[in-house]
């Protein structure tokens, strides 16, 4: 006796936003950027030239007090991270 087509396990239908979560997922998969490792050196070094000038011109601008709440702020920090909150 052949099999009756309704017995097939019938798959779930998604719902509006099941479906467009899969168009996007499906498009990222096709658009994914190579970076050429050339471009990501150089734009590296600019990177670092710049942060380099903004941490010299911030220096420059904080006041002594400033800078001894900061450097506070970062002990404290770093002691509750190493000895734990207690």
């Amino acid at each position: 006796m052949p099999s009756r087509a309704s017995n097939k396990p019938r798959k779930k239908k998604e719902d509006e936003i099941q479906a467009a979560r899969r168009v996007v997922d499906t498009i990222i998969e096709k658009t994914e950027r190579v970076i050429d490792p050339a471009v990501s050196a150089a734009a590296a070094a600019l990177s670092k030239l710049g942060a380099s000038k903004g941490g010299e011109a911030r220096a420059k601008k904080l006041t002594a007090k400033r800078r001894a709440e900061i450097a506070k702020k970062a002990a404290a920090t770093r002691w509750a991270k190493s000895h734990g909150s207690r």
